[in-house]
């Protein structure tokens, strides 16, 4: 029998280049509850690559899941062996990115028209794990856009025992976008996801794309299993603080800005004495004070002060020493996502 999954009603999008470790490690500092990914990260790098740096993580980030990119059932397999090696919540399969990279390696949004293949995948890595299997995926990808489509994609996947499908509420074009363009230009169409959700009431639907704003996402909630936020969470973190307040009735005190950034210190101080630089620690931070006075200090300093040698948690306090002290110690009444 799978274990129970961790919740979905809040999770943090998979975000390649960005929900590295130190991300993921940041972000946490904010809420207890958020589901926390991985980037994607290919079979291939894990059964041939360097596994200890795709795959290592700290503990106190958990939950985590596991997002893998590839569609070779047994290579599939073997990297959920490896995510339950390592201690990760749930296994999660790409089947929502649509660059060319991706397309070329025969894994990603392409599947969405190999939904045999997709349920032979989740099939083999269920038989290889006991951690809960789940799909992201699009609306439909070009021409491959119609209900009866998508429905055909998930009743096939479900049946191979996926019980939970995180949703990008967007058609994906594979040529004629970039990956930044098919994240914005195909219309938002919530309506589909919540039609999949009346159609298949047994299952778990996580809305994913668009949302900007808490107030948005309890609203969601209403129909949808769970909400996925990706971009705007990670260019505007501190919405997250009170995530566990408003979406999980957590009755513990919001996170004040100071307090994360508190939190946060002694995992840079392990870091950096394992000489990773104050930069790659940092980077994923320099939206913490995002339309705050102080921003554009904490801002410069970072980016023109962490990359240098030896660079350590003296430039953390120059800083924040530009950010008044009305902001690092408020506690927001209601939090609401950039843009």
């Amino acid at each position: 029998m799978n274990a129970a999954p961790a919740s979905h009603r809040f999770s943090v999008a998979p975000m390649l280049d960005w929900t590295d470790r130190h991300c993921r490690m940041f972000h946490r500092q904010h809420s207890r509850h958020a589901l926390l990914y991985t980037e994607m990260i290919t079979t291939g790098a894990l059964l041939h690559g360097d596994r200890a740096r795709h795959l290592d993580f700290s503990p106190e980030e958990g939950p985590v899941a596991l997002q893998l990119g590839g569609s070779d059932p047994a290579a599939l397999a073997e990297a959920a062996r490896l995510g339950e090696q390592w201690g990760y919540h749930e296994i999660n399969l790409n089947v929502g990115c649509p660059s060319d990279r991706v397309q070329n390696g025969m894994f990603g949004a392409c599947l969405m028209a190999r939904p045999e293949l997709v349920a032979e995948g989740v099939a083999a890595m269920r038989a290889a794990t006991r951690l809960p299997v789940t799909v992201k995926h699009r609306i439909g990808i070009d021409d491959l856009d119609s209900y009866e489509h998508l429905t055909h994609f998930v009743s096939t996947v479900a049946a191979a025992g996926c019980q939970t499908f995180i949703v990008h509420a967007r058609k994906a074009w594979l040529s004629g976008l970039s990956p930044k363009q098919n994240r914005e230009i195909p219309p938002l169409r919530y309506e589909v996801v919540r039609q999949l959700k009346q159609d298949f009431p047994h299952l778990t639907f996580v809305l994913n794309g668009g949302i900007t704003s808490l107030e948005a996402a309890q609203a969601h909630l209403g129909w949808a299993d769970g909400v996925m936020v990706g971009r705007e969470a990670y260019q505007n973190p501190y919405v997250l603080a009170r995530v566990d307040a408003d979406l999980f009735g957590d009755v513990a005190p919001v996170p004040t800005r100071r307090e994360v950034m508190e939190r946060y210190l002694p995992y840079v101080e392990r870091m950096l004495a394992q000489d990773v630089y104050l930069s790659r620690l940092m980077r994923h931070t320099l939206g913490l004070f995002a339309g705050q006075p102080g921003a554009r200090h904490w801002k410069r300093t970072l980016s023109e002060r962490a990359h240098l040698p030896g660079a350590g948690l003296d430039v953390i306090e120059a800083a924040l020493s530009g950010v008044p002290d009305a902001v690092l110690d408020a506690r927001p009444e209601a939090a609401v996502l950039a843009g």
